[in-house]
């Protein structure tokens, strides 16, 4: 019954987002709610919910000063002269722009963390995509199908969950996976160029002076350009870099950096208490979406594992494979993942079905190295799923509906998982 309503319930969540009967974040709220409350965990679900709330919210604090400081960042013009130049090498040709947006979120992304990626992406890239006019959801599409590629890193959330749990070696699980990410990250570009063609072919290869001025580029309205800080620059620069540098190697949690960070940008660029404050304020109205829906997230979650439906969602998907499949558990895992990793969360998959499954696979001669690398497939579609934090991040960055996003981006990021699991059964590194 927990399983069968925890199906139901992600079911229910994204059928009411994608028809827009309801946005994320009151789905993400009323929903489990009202299947808790079905279940007979009325009293328990404050408790539950407050749960999920304080384990998103050193997550939702980062995001809050991130927005803060990249938006001081913008406001002082840290980025107009790599938007100029980019301008400048695409010259006003969408595919160009669209396919640099894919290789920019790939450099990035090497630092393992999709949050970082996503802002210093859209930052560099958010005023190209609207001052050429291409479609807002190709940009937070070709960040995060880059960024699903790369999540596999052994310093990216997964793959540390599957070999802690497995008491696996990087050079067992990521270093023969390393081909299938090459064409991952290959499919992505193909993707991109794509669609690249077809913004061109909508909106021609366009010449600066007849687009329109989009926020953070030279040709801004005075207003804008009053909070200009070229003076600047190189301290911004260089306080971002070491900024970067500092979340790269962790020297702090992210939250705090960002926190830090902002304060001292506000300071250094903005000495003025009232300058500080409008700063404040015309952020703000970024970042309280992207926050309101992170805590959402938090209740959706909570709940979740609270009941016990998590746990109950993972035995079930188990259950059902046959006895008969066995010889070929490592293929059917690399399927399964993609479901799995959508529905779970990276924890409750990596912690709770894998070592299930390295079990079962172990008396058909497979070895847990080959089902953690399975395992590790669906990564290129799970982070669309609505339990992954940082995604809302994202689309409140681009200004697009979550709704609308997934059904744009899913099946392009599915075909990620399916290249990279067709190059790792040609190559053997996945048997089966």
């Amino acid at each position: 019954m927990l399983a069968l309503m925890g199906f139901l319930m992600v079911i229910a969540f994204m059928y009411l987002i994608m028809s827009k009967r309801l946005s994320a974040m009151t789905a993400l709220m009323l929903v489990p709610l009202a299947f808790g409350i079905a279940l007979g965990f009325g009293p328990q679900l404050g408790a539950m919910s407050l749960e999920g709330i304080k384990k998103v919210a050193p997550t939702g604090i980062m995001i809050c000063f991130a927005i803060l400081y990249f938006g001081v960042m913008i406001d002082a013009g840290l980025f107009d002269p790599l938007i100029s130049r980019i301008l400048k090498a695409v010259k006003g040709d969408p595919m160009k722009v669209v396919v640099g947006t894919a290789i920019l979120a790939g450099i990035v992304s090497l630092d393992g963390d999709g949050s970082t990626t996503y802002m210093i992406t859209c930052s560099a890239m958010l005023a190209v995509h609207r001052r050429l006019g291409i479609h807002p959801l190709i940009l937070p599409a070709m960040a995060i199908m880059q960024n699903g590629v790369m999540n596999i890193l052994p310093w990216g959330g997964p793959t540390g969950r599957v070999m802690s749990a497995l008491s696996l070696e990087a050079s067992d699980v990521f270093v023969p996976l390393i081909p299938a990410m090459v064409a991952g990250t290959i499919w992505v570009l193909f993707v991109a160029y794509r669609i690249g063609l077809k913004e061109r072919a909508r909106l021609g290869t366009l010449h600066l002076q007849d687009t329109v001025p989009g926020p953070a580029t030279a040709n801004m309205d005075k207003e804008n350009q009053i909070l200009k800080r070229p003076h600047l620059f190189w301290i911004n620069l260089g306080m971002t870099i070491i900024l970067m540098a500092a979340l790269v190697k962790e020297l702090l949690p992210l939250n705090v950096l960002f926190m830090i960070g902002t304060s001292l940008a506000l300071i250094i660029n903005y000495p003025k208490l009232k300058d500080q404050q409008a700063r404040i304020a015309t952020h703000a109205a970024n970042a309280l979406p992207v926050i309101v829906m992170v805590f959402a997230a938090g209740i959706f979650m909570g709940i979740m594992s609270g009941t016990k439906m998590v746990d109950a969602m993972a035995n079930s998907l188990v259950s059902v494979i046959p006895p008969s499949m066995g010889p070929h558990l490592a293929l059917i895992t690399a399927l399964a993942s993609l479901p799995f990793t959508f529905f779970l969360t990276n924890d409750a998959f990596y912690f709770g079905v894998v070592p299930i499954l390295v079990k079962t696979a172990a008396t058909y001669g497979i070895t847990p190295a080959e089902i953690a690398r399975a395992s590790l497939i669906g990564q290129g579609a799970h982070l669309l799923s609505p339990l992954v934090a940082s995604t809302y991040l994202l689309v409140g960055l681009c200004g697009v509906e979550f709704g609308d996003f997934q059904k744009y981006t899913l099946l392009w990021a599915i075909g990620t998982s399916i290249v990279m699991l067709a190059l790792a059964l040609t190559i053997g590194i996945i048997p089966l």
